[in-house]
């Protein structure tokens, strides 16, 4: 499955480069996940989400590579369910380029996953990456306002402390939808049964 989102930073697109060479900054600024921990391009961490009272946590790893000259970062990340069967694996591309507002990050992802979540199908998922991305620009807008990419325009080299558990993203409102329109199916069969059976006792009562 293939995504594809966009947001924009209110940063020049040298100073929203640098901070993308941070990691340890970067990282909390994704709904739902932490890191655990991180050795130059290499890193474990964990994400959380939840969907009415259902969560799901998963635990993964990932390795990230930089094309300097194109200011495009790939991360490649696997992980699946603390508790679960449930898988999940994607290959990241973010691509940052001057815009007229600061600079605009292009994000595709090419996704696989297993387990619960994948019932949602490429709509649904699409409006979930949405929402995050909405919310992990958001919250790097507020590290640019607050601190810029570090010291002097330099990215830091220590990650900031980590939580030991993440928070869990709301997915509710995203796939709530989805889960009513798959339970009216079989809902729906259940209604026609009560009123066919009501229409046979009316006839036999006849």
């Amino acid at each position: 499955m293939q995504l594809d989102h966009s947001f924009t930073v209110p940063a020049d697109p040298d100073d929203a480069w640098k901070l993308f060479h941070d990691l340890g900054r970067v990282a909390p600024c994704m709904p739902g996940a932490v890191l655990d921990t991180l050795d130059g391009d290499a890193f474990t961490g964990r994400v959380k989400v939840k969907i009415g009272a259902v969560q799901m946590s998963y635990r993964g790893e990932g390795t990230v590579t930089r094309d300097e000259a194109a200011r495009s970062m790939h991360l490649d990340l696997s992980g699946s369910e603390t508790r679960g069967a449930g898988t999940a694996s994607a290959t990241v591309t973010a691509t940052l380029t001057a815009g007229a507002d600061g600079t605009r990050v292009h994000v595709r992802t090419d996704l696989d996953i297993t387990g619960r979540p994948a019932q949602f199908g490429r709509g649904i998922m699409t409006e979930v990456g949405d929402r995050l991305v909405q919310q992990f620009a958001g919250r790097l807008e507020d590290l640019l306002r607050d601190g810029g990419p570090g010291p002097e325009g330099i990215a830091s080299t220590a990650p900031a402390p980590f939580p030991a558990e993440p928070e869990a993203v709301d997915l509710g409102a995203a796939a709530l939808p989805v889960l009513l329109r798959k339970a009216a199916v079989p809902a729906a069969a259940v209604l026609a049964a009560v009123v066919l059976i009501r229409v046979l006792r009316g006839r036999s009562r006849g």
